[in-house]
């Protein structure tokens, strides 16, 4: 799986033009499942997801986690982070998870991000969103889990 997390003051997600999500300080997450992710790379995402030291402390080192400062999470399911960008002008999306697999797992990563965060929000799967956001700092992290 893979996560690109980004430390914002404030990000929506919005479909056919109706918010369906908000948060204030915390992470907006976008995640891509690839086609040989499973359970258990769900929950070691949400388990980075979670500890990834991104925000500052009294001495304005990268030292809390969006726990630490009692932030949420926006959880935002994006396929096109698997894209294979090595040849070409035109991203393969073959490391890709197929759809119902994808759904599963972003479930997964879901779930497992609320059993360890009061305030995660959510997008909506297989949608076409429109994200808003405000990156704080500005903070963009890649994370990848085999």
């Amino acid at each position: 799986m893979r996560a690109l997390l980004q430390r914002v003051s404030e990000a929506a997600v919005s479909v056919a033009d109706r918010e369906i999500a908000r948060i204030e300080r915390g992470l907006l997450v976008f995640v891509a499942v690839l086609h040989d992710d499973n359970e258990a790379a769900a929950r070691r995402l949400a388990e980075r997801t979670l500890a990834a030291r991104v925000f500052p402390d009294g001495s304005k080192a990268m030292n809390l986690s969006v726990l630490d400062v009692g932030g949420a999470v926006l959880a935002v399911s994006q396929f096109t982070l698997a894209a294979d960008t090595r040849r070409g002008n035109r991203p393969s999306f073959g490391p890709a998870a197929p759809p119902a697999m994808a759904e599963e797992l972003y479930g997964a990563y879901v779930e497992a991000l609320r059993a360890g965060c009061p305030d995660v929000a959510v997008g909506e799967f297989g949608a076409d969103m429109q994200v808003s956001l405000v990156n704080d700092g500005p903070v963009t992290i890649l994370l990848d889990v085999p």
